[in-house]
């Protein structure tokens, strides 16, 4: 990095210190606080919302401008043109694959959709009715203890095939979660098919009947991995970062990158919308509900409606709203009673003047939630299919980290505010 000018700070007692300011390819700049920690003080900043924690090649967000980057390519030209596997090829290697390349990756890929059969008695130790997030949590992080040949993080041939394996075990494993919950029998992955028409085969086929996937919904499902692929430096991609800072082997990563996604504040936005909408009824109840979600004395509000990083349009909200129109036509389903009351709270969010004068459009979570629905996939496993989207984002996170050369492992300070040094006192003597 080349310093682009200094920042100065001037603290108690007249002293400086200069602090170097660094620009990136695009976005804002950075003031590098290292130096900070020579004069005993420390920044604070909860949440590290003000933080740059790393330098990163892969994804870009400007959350005001409603830009979603990878590798420099908007999302919008990927999600129209590209599928998840060219999107996993460009994540990982930086560049977008010829075809030779992409054969190559894809046909890797394939060689690794089975999971090792003793892997299938980890199932048997939870209630069929635990939640699919709880299991994977598990099962993923004990991959390490079945494929342990290729566990140096400092050699990158290893990195390369751990990073081969998650991508293709994860959807394997994600499935097997959810027939293990229904009491259906566990299929076997089918090669012949494409990554994510084989993850619609493994959750909904049976043994009883030959399985045709449906372009149509598969395409819709390929569409939701794109746009969940990677987001920057959010909770469950800093834990992958953080967790791997340690030189815990990838497994391990990529189970605790799950467990954060996990929690209702990062992946519950989708499951979040159906709620709401199950709660309203039907199209009659929409009134209320959005007079209740502009009155600014009413706690209330709309999920699925504005995004905490996207000050703007969501830039993944219009790929995801063909892709809601589509599977809808495809299957018949605009007269079912919640996706018609979804569609009434769409159209009004579109053309009501509040909601445009603040920006509070459909998000990807509003779609993806109405998609996922319709495709069958029931609300517990919404976390488990964008766990399997996010998995090739966290892998490039955490590969990208160990090789960066500044690395090392993260250690966050604090702003202490506990009791200052006391005496131990005898029981006798306590008040």
């Amino acid at each position: 990095m080349n310093s682009n000018g200094k920042a100065v700070l001037t603290y108690e007692g007249g002293k400086s210190i200069d602090l170097p300011i660094y620009s990136g390819s695009i976005g804002p700049d950075v003031i590098d606080i290292r130096a900070l920690g020579q004069t005993g003080m420390f920044t604070y900043d909860p949440g590290f919302l003000a933080t740059a924690s790393c330098q990163s090649a892969i994804t870009y967000i400007d959350g005001d401008a409603g830009l979603l980057y990878y590798r420099g390519y908007p999302i919008e030209q990927l999600a129209e043109h590209a599928d998840f596997m060219e999107v996993c090829y460009l994540l990982l290697n930086g560049e977008l694959p010829n075809k030779s390349q992409r054969a190559s990756f894809e046909s890797n890929i394939r060689r690794h959709t089975m999971v090792h059969d003793q892997l299938t008695n980890f199932f048997k130790g939870f209630r069929r009715d635990a939640h699919p997030m709880a299991v994977m949590v598990g099962v993923v992080g004990a991959l390490s203890a079945f494929y342990h040949d290729a566990l140096n993080i400092t050699n990158a041939e290893h990195r390369a095939i751990s990073a081969t394996r998650l991508l293709a075990k994860v959807p394997t494993i994600a499935a097997m979660c959810y027939r293990y919950n229904t009491g259906l029998p566990f299929m076997y992955p089918r090669n012949d098919l494409s990554y994510a028409a084989n993850f619609l085969y493994m959750m909904f086929a049976t043994p009883c009947e030959e399985y045709v996937p449906n372009p149509v919904l598969v395409k819709a499902f390929d569409r939701i991995l794109t746009l969940h692929a990677d987001h920057e430096q959010n909770a469950s991609t800093s834990t992958v970062r953080l967790a791997g800072s340690s030189g815990a082997n990838p497994f391990a990563c990529i189970a605790a990158g799950i467990a954060a996604l996990w929690g209702p504040a990062h992946c519950g936005a989708n499951e979040a919308v159906l709620k709401q909408l199950g709660e309203m009824g039907d199209v009659s109840q929409v009134g209320k509900y959005i007079a209740r979600a502009k009155d600014k004395n009413d706690s209330f509000r709309l999920m699925g409606f504005g995004h905490r990083v996207y000050k703007n349009m969501d830039p993944r909200a219009g790929v995801m709203r063909k892709t809601c129109h589509d599977v809808l036509n495809e299957l018949g389903l605009h007269d079912d009673p919640m996706f018609k009351l979804a569609l009434e709270l769409e159209r009004i969010a579109l053309e009501d003047e509040y909601f445009i004068s603040k920006k509070l459009y459909p998000n990807v979570d509003f779609y993806s939630g109405i998609v996922l629905r319709a495709l069958g996939i029931p609300v517990s496993m919404f976390t488990a299919v964008f766990a399997l989207g996010r998995t090739v984002g966290w892998i490039t996170q955490w590969n990208e980290m160990i090789s960066d050369p500044e690395q090392k492992i993260g250690r966050p300070r604090q702003l202490y505010v506990g009791p200052a040094k006391r005496d131990w006192v005898p029981e006798s003597k306590r008040a």
